[in-house]
């Protein structure tokens, strides 16, 4: 399948809000149900109810409105600041705020349910939306943490070790989403106190931390292991033998 383009914007019309609205709410649903190719345009005006040329005037066509729907919930939720790319910023505080994007749109219930079945069918049916999601949303974040990784343990560049722990530490958070449900099962209610967002929101920072912790000190007996040991007779000798 062709990729996507991008949909060409469109003035609102009176209650033209209204309309857009229930356009996506409709969109996202069916496109998460039934795939991108199995939705039918005018299935989702019905849904809506509106008319099939309302999807033409605000989204241009089924492909400018599959890409509103996939971008827009994540358009609503929170995203890492600029300032987190200070290289002065505190390891702690970042990975706190890092974090914190994943939890936001936790709190938006069905619109969030909806929206990660939608990202699960994008990737197992790909329209080449996700390829965009990961180089705009995606890849950025990765970055940022490996950047401020690499100044804590004093790297140039990442090695595999670095991006290993980028990649669990940014595993804390995607285990909440995809695995919801199994999670509900494992352990009934802890997602659905009201305090549940406020209760990883300090927990996973602190996990992640301790991983952090962990490779450094990975690190240090590695370091130890393969350091020169030298005993007196070697200094004597001026070190090893060549």
């Amino acid at each position: 399948m062709n990729a996507i383009r991008p949909p060409t914007e469109r003035p609102l019309r009176q209650d033209g809000e209204q309309s857009r609205e229930r356009l996506l709410d409709a969109a996202l649903t069916l496109f998460a149900d039934k795939g991108y190719a199995r939705t039918a345009t005018r299935e989702i005006a019905e849904s809506a109810h509106t008319n099939l040329a309302a999807i033409s005037y605000y989204f241009g066509d089924k492909a400018g409105l599959y890409r509103a729907v996939f971008f827009c919930p994540m358009a609503r939720t929170g995203a890492p600041a600029d300032a987190l790319s200070d290289p002065a910023l505190p390891l702690p505080e970042l990975l706190s705020h890092w974090l914190a994007a994943f939890l936001e749109p936790l709190a938006q219930g069905d619109l969030h349910r909806r929206t990660l079945a939608l990202h699960m069918r994008e990737m197992l049916e790909p329209t080449g939306v996700w390829q965009e999601h990961v180089d705009t949303a995606i890849r950025p974040m990765h970055d940022l943490l490996l950047q401020h990784l690499c100044r804590h343990f004093g790297l140039s560049a990442p090695d595999a070790a670095v991006q290993r722990l980028a990649v669990s530490i940014a595993g804390l958070g995607v285990h909440l989403h995809v695995s919801r449900q199994v999670t509900d099962v494992l352990a009934p209610g802890l997602n659905a106190a009201p305090d549940a967002i406020d209760g990883w929101r300090e927990a996973l920072p602190m996990y992640a931390l301790a991983m952090v912790q962990a490779e450094a000190q990975r690190r240090q007996r590695a370091a130890a292991t393969i350091a020169p040991t030298f005993t007196p007779h070697d200094r004597a000798q001026g070190g090893h033998d060549a």
